[in-house]
């Protein structure tokens, strides 16, 4: 088990249930639980959009103390059918949280989830406040027309290689509206057209994510076809949620937390990295001070985007450490 003055990743662990629950719409789910069966409920949501669960994640929370759900959403990694956009929107993944936590039989639980997982969570806490009983959450993204474009074109500034690799994948006359330009390619059917511009998309998201610069293959271990087929479902919706402005801009989630008080009320520890070029910290910023008084903001100095980058890690698993140990005492995290 992990030295407790460590605060690093907990040893590794196997799912002991899973499964796959019909969501409706032709979409299936896949998930997986681990740690004590009478634990504190936790569910893990992932990045993205299309990114998927890895084993690592089950990592962030001690088997002794919490029983951690993680599952793929709508179109990622185990979910079927893969990389499909249909019926896959924000409304969409919420019900799918809550279908889940119904299917379980949880009464409530604490979210954990970082980039697109942050969004997600908060669309959830705000949607279902009563459900949730602490939110952690790391490199955080509202789903802002602003952070969608500084992903599409000021995130160059900082990586200028990858950023013109970026750019390279489509034609000159496309360049000033990359989101355009990617769309048509990242839908079409057919694997040579659409596997290359998902490379180049990915390619970009992953050069990005982390402070110092990423190993050349940034998935050591994976077959080529393992690779092309996680880089379609991530490029695939994350082009699809960014030309939807991510199913938010109706409702944007500072407006609804701002305008709910049960959501304020839950704690909440956000960890954040100085060098996050990705999600940039004003975000979290805006965030915490929409949240007040119960909501802990830190900035870990030598860290970008990844949750797996040492300092972030070794934050998130201090936090749900502390949330776990409380709310198993029955009382607020």
């Amino acid at each position: 088990m992990m030295d407790a003055g460590s605060r690093d990743l907990h040893p590794p662990i196997e799912a002991d249930a899973g499964g796959q629950l019909d969501l409706g719409d032709g979409h299936v789910m896949s998930w997986e639980a681990c740690g004590r069966p009478d634990g504190v409920p936790v569910v893990f949501l992932h990045g993205g959009p299309g990114t998927g669960v890895e084993p690592a994640h089950r990592r962030f929370f001690d088997p002794r103390i919490w029983r951690a759900v993680l599952f793929d959403q709508r179109g990622c990694g185990r979910s079927t059918p893969h990389g499909e956009t249909r019926a896959n929107t924000t409304d969409h993944l919420v019900a799918d949280i809550e279908r889940l936590r119904r299917h379980l039989g949880i009464e409530r639980w604490a979210v954990f989830g970082g980039s697109w997982g942050s969004t997600l969570a908060l669309a959830y806490a705000t949607t279902h406040p009563d459900r949730v009983t602490a939110l952690m959450l790391r490199g955080i993204f509202l789903g802002t027309d602003a952070e969608v474009a500084w992903f599409l074109h000021d995130m160059g500034r900082f990586f200028p290689e990858a950023h013109a690799a970026f750019l390279a994948q489509l034609p000159v006359s496309a360049r000033a509206d990359p989101l355009a330009g990617y769309l048509p390619l990242l839908m079409d059917p057919d694997p040579r057209v659409h596997a290359p511009a998902a490379r180049a998309w990915s390619g970009y998201e992953t050069a990005c994510a982390t402070l110092r610069p990423p190993p050349p293959a940034a998935f050591t271990g994976a077959s080529p076809v393992a690779l092309d087929r996680g880089a379609l479902a991530v490029a695939r919706l994350e082009a699809h949620y960014f030309a939807h402005r991510c199913f938010l801009a109706a409702r944007p989630l500072l407006d609804r937390i701002a305008g709910d008080e049960r959501v304020r009320e839950l704690p909440v520890h956000i960890a954040q990295g100085r060098y996050d070029v990705i999600c940039p910290p004003d975000a979290a910023h805006r965030l915490a001070a929409t949240l007040g008084a119960r909501a802990v903001l830190e900035i870990i100095p030598d860290a970008g985007h990844s949750a797996f980058e040492p300092g972030t890690r070794r934050a998130l698993v201090q936090a749900a450490d502390r949330f776990g140990r409380q709310l198993a005492r029955g009382g607020r995290a």
